[in-house]
């Protein structure tokens, strides 16, 4: 019922892990939603016409319906959002994905997810719909998503203490995954600042996500995080050993990477959180 744009992004440290494996296609799959269009954003990568090959025969196996370099439109969308280059500080390259890609999408609704995050397989996962269902009807809340890595007790205490149907209310804003009306962000937004977004690492300087937190925490905009649905995230491994990216590459093609990431963060949740 509701027209959403389903998108992840790659870089040059992980777009084979991405498109060398079926990564993308269970994230997508995985969402349980009929998505009115799939797009990736490419970025910064050593080789754009071998990553646009890889790029086009998901395109063709019906994956995805197109995939977009951040360099071929960053300049036109800066504008539409009031940014510069510089206005990210050395958080550029962190921030420039999301904006290419609020930039061309043309639903309703866009849904977000780091190539680093996923739902697990659940045929009866209901967040989105239900998320939109909130969104279309309460100008209060200007984003959602899942819980994060089963920390469904430190959800509800960054809550408000409020729920509204299946969610906490609360404050804040991550760019692993965000469900959002688009015309809200495809906004000149992007230039607010907030004590409280002093949170953010400092590594990743003014990036969107921090710039859409100042923005909520300076309007008073809420988000919706599920109380009972939850995304996993871990960073893919970055370490440099010849052998490590082809290791990973193999996991994720036999699916084994992901019982190595979900068992650990289970493991954390039980012994140490």
């Amino acid at each position: 019922p509701f027209e959403i744009t389903f998108e992840t992004k790659c870089y040059e440290k992980d777009w084979e892990y991405l498109l060398k494996t079926k990564h993308l296609d269970r994230m997508i799959r995985n969402c349980n939603t009929n998505f009115s269009f799939r797009q990736l954003i490419i970025n910064n990568v050593k080789q754009p016409e071998v990553v646009k090959e890889y790029a086009q025969k998901k395109v063709n196996d019906g994956i995805i319906d197109a995939f977009y370099f951040v360099d071929d439109y960053i300049d036109e969308a800066l504008p539409l959002f009031g940014l510069q280059r510089d206005s990210f500080g050395i958080g550029y390259y962190y921030s420039c994905s999301e904006l290419v890609g609020l930039y061309v999408s043309k639903t309703k609704y866009h849904l977000h997810f780091s190539s680093d995050a996923f739902m697990l397989k659940n045929d009866r996962s209901r967040w989105i719909v239900e998320a939109c269902k909130i969104l279309e009807e309460d100008s209060r809340f200007v984003t959602a998503n899942p819980t994060w890595n089963y920390r469904f007790d430190s959800a509800k205490k960054e809550s408000t203490g409020e729920t509204i149907g299946n969610f906490y209310m609360g404050y804040g804003f991550s760019d692993q995954c965000y469900l959002v009306r688009t015309s809200d962000l495809k906004a000149k937004i992007y230039n607010y600042s907030h004590p409280a977004s002093v949170r953010y690492p400092k590594h990743g300087g003014e990036l969107f996500e921090k710039k859409m937190d100042s923005y909520m925490q300076t309007i008073g905009l809420l988000r919706l995080t599920s109380a009972n649905e939850t995304y996993i995230h871990k960073n893919f491994p970055k370490k440099k050993q010849k052998f490590y990216k082809p290791l990973v590459i193999i996991l994720l093609r036999l699916k084994i990477y992901y019982l190595v990431r979900y068992f650990r963060i289970k493991y954390y949740k039980t012994v140490v959180m």
